[in-house]
């Protein structure tokens, strides 16, 4: 795309050109030896580009990661060598688990240092190798650009991920003709054989209890009408994976909820009964199938996903169809007849029936006391369908799954497949920033301590997160393991910290209270979410509450714990 029509530019200006040149608005960092000249030039182009200033590298990670999230584009981050470098490692490996598209932009040093050890240098590409969906090191100022439009359609297309490019000083500094060219697309994706679309309709109109089971790949993906449509012509019910939450309204009457290890009972019940199970852009891990050896014994399934190499890869299914899931869904519900199924409609209405008896028999066992559902009703009853909620790992993370009502897409960001703690305060920036909607983070004092600093990335940009943190002086999914497969030794999972978590977060600038019953819960987070920035709610917690059901290790849905005495 160089040509003798171009303008004369640096690598680094050619960088923020091409940024911008992808539709890229807000950007997030820390700068470096390494990238100062990257950074001089995004400095000189603030007014069409934004550039977030984090605490660490980490929360950058997670930040573009949770701004991704929330709008579907391309996250981008920028760190220096080294260190800065190294530390984005967690934040893409969480964004490539959860097939997150984001490009990482890293300074190096010069390429005639490049094997010397030189300072603060670090083969990033061959760390990065295994937790990339591609990555490049430029070492001609030429390919720059279009080395960078290359990431861009590779983190976007087919089963979305991060993409790195490491950039030496040397090429910042280097010059050479730049054209602007246009905003990529993604590869044109594969389309599933007719024939195969036909033993997916035969399949359906052989079932009596169908049950479409959802995750990540079609959450982001509007498919949420589309699936809704052919739920109601075939007279199926909807599960979803921990990554296919908010693609459906809570409120749908034929959306049953997550299913798997902490899944709704109605959901992990389901899955069990049907006969046919519609996968859409899930890859049936351990978390939601348990025993994969007794998963769905009595059940054909049809697998749809866009990357081959999830087809059958954890569960043997009885149709694969690859490519386009958009392009499949459509054709299945084309030529599906419609169909009524009134016997597997009296059968959900009883798992349904059962799930509220569970419920309000854990409700009834904690009286007056404050609980997690408690606390999620309240924030139910106050956030409007706008109101993303970011999560970090742990108990406060499956509740969050379990109890919050979402109504609209793209309004979850939170770590599913690597589960990283620390996660939740940099992506709930990002979210926010990328929505413009109040954000609520929900999380947990050993969550939170891993990556608190970011207090003062939401302090310094006024951002409107809502930190709802859930303290129980306990890393409390651990710890409930403990006390059910462990005989209750506590290994290192009673925290005993003197943290004031009030007083940290005045230290960091921001407003807190302390609520250790519903009713100051209530009145805090009405308080915090009328509050223009940020604002901390310290959520006091018992520290024996569990996260149920739950599927105990090496078992399957009929082993679902459902209380504990």
């Amino acid at each position: 795309m160089q040509n003798a029509q171009g303008v004369p530019m640096t690598g680094a200006q050619i960088v923020v050109e091409t940024l911008i040149e992808q539709g890229v608005t807000d950007v997030f960092g820390y700068p470096g030896g390494q990238v100062l000249n990257l950074y001089d030039e995004l400095y000189k182009a603030s007014d069409r580009i934004n550039h977030v200033l984090t605490a660490h590298e980490q929360g950058a990670a997670h930040a573009a990661d949770g701004y991704s999230r929330v709008t579907g584009k391309v996250g981008v981050v920028i760190a220096t060598s080294g260190p800065g470098a190294t530390n984005l490692v967690t934040g893409i490996a969480t964004a490539m688990l959860d097939s997150i598209p984001m490009v990482a932009i890293t300074g190096n040093v010069p390429t005639t240092l490049i094997g010397r050890d030189s300072f603060q240098e670090i083969d990033i590409t061959g760390i990065t190798l295994p937790i990339t969906k591609h990555n490049f090191f430029v070492n001609d100022v030429t390919e720059l650009a279009d080395t960078i439009r290359e990431a861009f359609r590779i983190a976007k297309s087919g089963r979305p991920g991060p993409v790195l490019i490491d950039i030496p000083k040397d090429i910042q500094t280097a010059e050479c003709e730049f054209v602007k060219g246009e905003a990529v697309e993604p590869f044109p994706q594969e389309i599933a054989e007719d024939s195969e679309i036909d033993r997916a309709v035969e399949l359906i109109g052989q079932a009596e209890r169908p049950y479409i089971y959802i995750g990540g790949g079609a959450a982001g993906r509007g498919m949420t009408k589309l699936i809704m449509t052919l739920a109601e012509k075939i007279d199926a019910y909807i599960g979803c994976t921990f990554m296919g939450l908010s693609a459906f309204p809570n409120s749908y009457d034929r959306f049953l909820g997550m299913q798997g290890m902490h899944g709704q009972y109605a959901s992990s019940m389901a899955n069990k009964e049907a006969d046919l199970i519609i996968g859409i852009g899930v890859r049936f891990s351990d978390r939601a199938t348990g025993n994969t050896a007794k998963y769905a014994k009595h059940a054909k399934i049809i697998q749809l996903d866009t990357d081959l190499s999830e087809i059958g890869k954890n569960v043997k299914v009885d149709l694969g169809l690859i490519g386009s899931i958009v392009s499949s869904c459509e054709r299945i519900l084309e030529r599906c007849e419609k169909r009524e199924h009134p016997e597997w409609n009296a059968t959900i209405a009883g798992l349904k029936k059962e799930a509220k008896r569970i419920q309000d028999a854990a409700e009834q066992k904690a009286g007056g006391a404050m609980t997690p559902k408690k606390v999620f009703d309240i924030i139910n009853e106050i956030k409007d369908k706008n109101t993303v909620i970011a999560t970090d790992v742990g108990q406060h993370q499956m509740w969050a799954a379990q109890y919050v009502d979402f109504e609209r897409a793209r309004r979850f960001a939170s770590s599913g497949g690597l589960g990283t703690m620390g996660y939740g305060l940099g992506a709930a920036i990002g979210a926010q920033i990328a929505s413009g909607d109040k954000t609520v983070l929900i999380t947990g004092d050993g969550s939170f301590g891993m990556n608190l600093n970011e207090l003062a990335t939401a302090v310094t940009y006024n951002t409107p997160v809502v930190i709802v943190l859930f303290n129980n002086g306990v890393l409390g999914m651990v710890r409930q393991w403990q006390t059910l497969f462990f005989d209750k030794r506590y290994s290192n999972t009673v925290l005993e910290r003197k943290t004031d978590f009030v007083k940290l977060a005045d230290a960091f600038g921001l407003p807190a209270s302390r609520a250790a019953t519903p009713e100051e819960f209530k009145t805090a987070f009405c308080r915090a979410m009328q509050h223009d920035g940020p604002y901390l709610i310290d959520t006091l917690i018992d520290m024996d509450e569990f996260v149920l059901p739950m599927l105990p290790p090496g078992g399957s849905i009929e082993d679902m714990i459902t209380s504990v005495d």
